[in-house]
C-alpha cells in the first residue's frame, strides 16, 4: 500500500510539474494563445490576385470562398476556388465588389474564417477591415487602426516624421483651397505636385511646372480624387524630379517581430502607373538600402505593423530617400519579392493571421537572402496607339511565353477568354528570375517575343492581309481591330534599354 501511495504521490507530482512546465510554456510564448488554424479563406477580389491567393490556400489545405459580381459570371477566380458566391446583385461592377455588407453577409452564412482583400478595391480601407473584426471574421492584414493610419497620407507623413523617417517638403494636413497651394508654391517653388490625401496608384496626382498651370492642375486633381475615393482631399509636396521610386517589402507579426525582404525599383512608370518592376533595385548604394531598409523596419514597429506591406521611396539623384507612403496590402510586384528571396509572401500572410510568429517560421531577418534577379511586366489590354486606352473583347489566339525562369500570374490569358470593359486591364504578369540583371533580362526579352495574342475583327480584308505579314506588336490599324495589342514593344524597347546598360556597366 505504502509503495502504491507513493507511486500515485510521484505521479501527481509530475502532473503538477507538467502543469506548472505548460504555464510557463503558455506565458513565455503567447503565439501558442493565439494560434488559430484557418479553416477556410474569402477573396473579396477577382482575377489574378484571387487566384493567388486560392492557390496559396490550397497548398495549406485550406478551402477557399470566390466572390464574383454579375458581370464575372464567366470569369476564371470563380472556377479556381471550392465555393463561390455572387455579390453585389443589381449593382454596376466595380461597386459589386466594394458592397462591404454583402460581402461580410456571404462570409458569414457560409461560415468563413478569414478573408483576404487582395490589392485594389476593399484592400485598404479600414471600414471593412473593422467590419470583418465586428462579426469575428478575421481580416488578412494589418488591424483596423492601422490601415487607417497607412491609407490616410497625411497622418502617415506624420507618423514617419516621428519615427525618424525623412519626407518630401509638403503641406501638413489636406488644403482646403486653391490659396493654400498658391502659399506652398510662393515658400517652396516650382514644380509641386498634388496628391490624393485618401488614395493611391496615381489618380488624384498632378504635377504643376509653373504657376500658370497651378489653378487648373488643382481642380483636374480634386476632382479626380473625389471620383476614385469619394474624397477629394489633397495635399501638396515639392517634386522630385527624375527621382528613384524605390520601395521596401516587410513582413510583421502579431508580437512585434518586424523583418524585411529587401528592395524594388519600380521607377519605370506610365502615368504614375508602374509597368516594369525589378527586384533587388540595381546598383543600389549598399548604405542606402541599409537606410531605407532600417526606416522601414522603424515605421513599422512604431505603428505596431502586422502582415505584409510596403514601405515606399523616392531617391533623388545626390542618393537622399524621402518617403512616400506605406501600401497596408500585398502588391502587384509582390512576385519579384518572392522570386529572389524565396519566401511565399501569401503564405506568410496566412500562417502570420492564424497566429505564427514570424521566428516560428523560420522567417528571421539573419535568414532573409538576395539570391539573383527578378523582372515583372504587366502585359495589359491597351491599344498604344490610341494613348494605351483599355480594349476588349474576345482572345481569339493566346499563346505565352513560358520556359526556365518565367512565372506567369494571369487569370483570364487563355483562348477564348473574354475581356471585360468594367475593370482593369491587366491581362497576365511575366516575371523572369536569373543570376543576375542580364540573365532575368534576357529571359524576359524572350518570353515576351514568345507570346501571340489576337482578338480580331475584320473590316477590311486588305487590311487584314497587311496585318498578317507584320508582327504582332507592332499592328494596329482602324480597318483591322487587335484588342489586344498590349504595350509588348514599349516592354521590349525598356528591356533592350535595361541590357545595354548591363553591359556597358
Amino acid at each position: 500500500m505504502l509503495l502504491i501511495g507513493g507511486s500515485r504521490s510521484a505521479l501527481g507530482l509530475l502532473a503538477v510539474r507538467r502543469a506548472c512546465c505548460l504555464s510557463r510554456a503558455t506565458h513565455s510564448s503567447p503565439h501558442a494563445l493565439e494560434y488559430k488554424p484557418i479553416k477556410k479563406v474569402m477573396v473579396a477580389n477577382r482575377g489574378e490576385i484571387a487566384i493567388r491567393v486560392f492557390r496559396a490556400c490550397t497548398e495549406l489545405g485550406i478551402r477557399t470562398v470566390a466572390v464574383y459580381s454579375e458581370q464575372d459570371t464567366g470569369q476564371m477566380h470563380r472556377q479556381k476556388a471550392d465555393e463561390a458566391y455572387l455579390i453585389g446583385k443589381g449593382l454596376p461592377p466595380v461597386a459589386a465588389y466594394l458592397d462591404i455588407p454583402d460581402i461580410i453577409k456571404v462570409a458569414k452564412e457560409n461560415d468563413v474564417d478569414a478573408i483576404h482583400p487582395g490589392y485594389g478595391f476593399l484592400s485598404e480601407r479600414s471600414d471593412f477591415a473593422q467590419a470583418c473584426a465586428d462579426v469575428g471574421v478575421r481580416f488578412i492584414g494589418p488591424s483596423p487602426e492601422v490601415v487607417r493610419q497607412m491609407g490616410d497620407k497625411v497622418e502617415a507623413r506624420a507618423l514617419a516624421i516621428r519615427a525618424g523617417v525623412p519626407v518630401v517638403p509638403g503641406t501638413d494636413g489636406p488644403i482646403t483651397c486653391l490659396s493654400e497651394a498658391q502659399e506652398f508654391s510662393k515658400t517652396y517653388g516650382f514644380p509641386i505636385i498634388f496628391k490624393a490625401a485618401y488614395g493611391g496608384g496615381g489618380r488624384g496626382m498632378r504635377v504643376v511646372k509653373e504657376y500658370e498651370e497651378l489653378e487648373e492642375n488643382y481642380q483636374r486633381a480634386h476632382s479626380e480624387a473625389l471620383a476614385a475615393f469619394g474624397n477629394g482631399a489633397l495635399f501638396v509636396e515639392k517634386f522630385i524630379e527624375r527621382p528613384r521610386h524605390i520601395e521596401v517589402q516587410i513582413l510583421g507579426d502579431k508580437y512585434g517581430n518586424v523583418i524585411h525582404l529587401y528592395e524594388r525599383d519600380c521607377s519605370i512608370q506610365r502615368r504614375h502607373q508602374k509597368v516594369v518592376e525589378i527586384a533587388p533595385a540595381v546598383q543600389l548604394d549598399p548604405h542606402l538600402r541599409d537606410r531605407l531598409t532600417a526606416d522601414s523596419v522603424n515605421l513599422a514597429r512604431q505603428v505596431g505593423y502586422e502582415n505584409a506591406g510596403t514601405v515606399e521611396f523616392l531617391v533623388d539623384k545626390h542618393g537622399r530617400h524621402y518617403f512616400i507612403e506605406v501600401n497596408s496590402r500585398l502588391q502587384v510586384e509582390h512576385t519579384v519579392t518572392e522570386q529572389i528571396t524565396d519566401v511565399d509572401l501569401v503564405h506568410a500572410q496566412l500562417r502570420v493571421c492564424e497566429g505564427r510568429s514570424l521566428p516560428e517560421l523560420g522567417l528571421k531577418q539573419d535568414n532573409i537572402r538576395i539570391n539573383g534577379f527578378a523582372i515583372q511586366c504587366r502585359v495589359t489590354t491597351e491599344d498604344p496607339a490610341r494613348g494605351f486606352q483599355p480594349d476588349t473583347g474576345r482572345l481569339e489566339v493566346f499563346r505565352s511565353g513560358e520556359g526556365m525562369g518565367i512565372r506567369l500570374d494571369s487569370a483570364s490569358a487563355f483562348q477564348g477568354a473574354v475581356i471585360s470593359p468594367h475593370y482593369d486591364s491587366l491581362l497576365v504578369k511575366v516575371i523572369a528570375s536569373g543570376k543576375d540583371l542580364p540573365a532575368a533580362a534576357a529571359k524576359m526579352h524572350r518570353a515576351l517575343a514568345e507570346f501571340r495574342v489576337r482578338g480580331v475583327k475584320v473590316r477590311s480584308t486588305a487590311a487584314q492581309n497587311k496585318a498578317r505579314r507584320r508582327p504582332l506588336c507592332a499592328i494596329k490599324a482602324r480597318q483591322v481591330i487587335y484588342p489586344f495589342m498590349m504595350n509588348l514593344a514599349l516592354i521590349k524597347g525598356i528591356l533592350n534599354t535595361v541590357l545595354m546598360f548591363c553591359r556597358v556597366r
